[in-house]
């Protein structure tokens, strides 16, 4: 057979092997997919951290005083989490252990645990104190500006015009200083 027949012959089978190499594929790919989706159900993914907590979970005595060994990963907020529910003990660790940089621990060091009151962030009432009732406009002041200076968002000076529309009149890109703006 000669290379002319040959190539006559796949030209004329050319649409029979295309779709046969085309089902081949589509073949494969939907036994990957199942494969890879019927593997995924059964491996259960945990990270390192997870595996971590899950152990120091179950060494945190709930009796105080006492020692904890420092395991890898581990830093005083989240020891003090285990013990005290509330990471904010990290505090009273570090003093009762005379840490000079409570960021560095080894692993396997003994850390004392003290029995002391559990702490918790205190709310803020200095910014309730803080909050502005009114505003003096200053030579350059835009609403904008205004907002981000009592706020810390500029996008709340909207609010600012609608309380102060009758003061401020149709357009709120006009403020003059002096002016006493009311903060909503």
């Amino acid at each position: 057979m000669t290379l002319k027949n040959f190539l006559k012959k796949i030209k004329l089978s050319e649409r029979t092997i295309s779709a046969f190499l085309g089902i081949l594929v589509v073949v494969v790919a939907g036994v990957l997919l199942f494969n890879f989706f019927q593997s995924r159900d059964e491996v259960d993914f945990l990270d390192e951290e997870e595996i971590s907590q899950e152990k120091q979970e179950e060494t945190f005595s709930s009796v105080l005083p006492t020692t904890h060994k420092v395991s890898q990963n581990e830093n005083l907020w989240r020891i003090a989490e285990g013990y005290y529910g509330s990471g904010y003990n990290w505090i009273d660790i570090a003093q009762a252990n005379n840490l000079k940089n409570a960021d560095y621990l080894l692993v396997d060091q003994e850390l004392l645990i003290p029995d002391v009151a559990v702490r918790w962030p205190e709310a803020d009432s200095a910014d309730e104190d803080a909050r502005v009732n009114n505003y003096t406009v200053q030579p350059g002041d835009s609403l904008w500006k205004i907002a981000v200076a009592v706020y810390g968002d500029g996008y709340q000076w909207t609010n600012i015009y609608e309380a102060n529309r009758s003061d401020i009149g149709p357009n709120p890109g006009l403020i003059n200083p002096g002016q006493v703006l009311v903060m909503p």
